[in-house]
């Protein structure tokens, strides 16, 4: 019995990782804020619930939740801003992946240095900065421990970039590609900053 016990201890330590934090009445909020900002056709459930899931275990209160819904090829407007104290959805908008996580579609994720690939899971965004090489940005703080710790160490901030238009997907088939940072066009990067700088969270939805 002991044993039995013994063998039964790494799966129940297993379980209890894997459980939500929010509670079935936050799932529940969850999916009826979901209905009610009407995201039917243009977020995915799923996207959205997880999004606002890591908000809600980290008791995190933010009126502006973006979502890069990264089981979407990049020819499909992927990233989506949306406004839970008001109840909208703001932006609906393109945004790139990196080169390490695959071409149309982003079928892979790290956090490693030198990967060039996306990582998921939530950030908090930072303060507006300018880069060197792509002008205005804005700071990403990854706050999942081994899914996107390291994206200040890994220089992953969002910022505008050429090769985020539909000029671009009409060439290519496809968006460019980052170095894991979630790029946008230059044309949006000044909404970006106006709707998220210091206060807004990203969420990077994956499989």
């Amino acid at each position: 019995m002991r044993f039995i016990g013994l063998l039964a201890l790494p799966m129940l330590l297993l379980l209890s990782a894997a459980r939500p934090v929010t509670d079935a009445a936050g799932m529940a909020a969850a999916h009826e804020l979901y209905a009610e900002i009407c995201l039917e056709g243009q977020v995915t459930q799923t996207a959205f619930v997880r999004g606002y899931d890591a908000l809600a275990q980290r008791g995190v209160k933010t009126r502006m939740l973006a979502i890069a819904d990264m089981t979407q090829p990049s020819t499909a407007k992927r990233l989506h801003l949306i406004d839970l104290a008001n109840k909208e959805l703001v932006l609906s908008t393109y945004v790139a992946h990196g080169q390490g996580s695959g071409e149309l579609y982003c079928s892979s994720f790290s956090n490693k240095h030198g990967s060039h690939a996306t990582s998921k899971g939530l950030y908090r965004v930072g303060a507006e900065i300018v880069s060197p090489k792509h002008g205005a940005a804005l700071m990403l703080h990854g706050l999942e421990r081994g899914l996107n710790c390291q994206a200040e160490p890994r220089e992953v901030i969002m910022h505008g970039a050429d090769y985020v238009s539909e000029g671009f997907i009409a060439e290519h088939g496809r968006l460019g590609r980052s170095w894991g940072c979630p790029a946008v066009s230059r044309a949006d990067m000044p909404r970006m900053i106006q709707l998220l700088a210091d206060g807004g969270y990203l969420y990077v939805h994956g499989r």
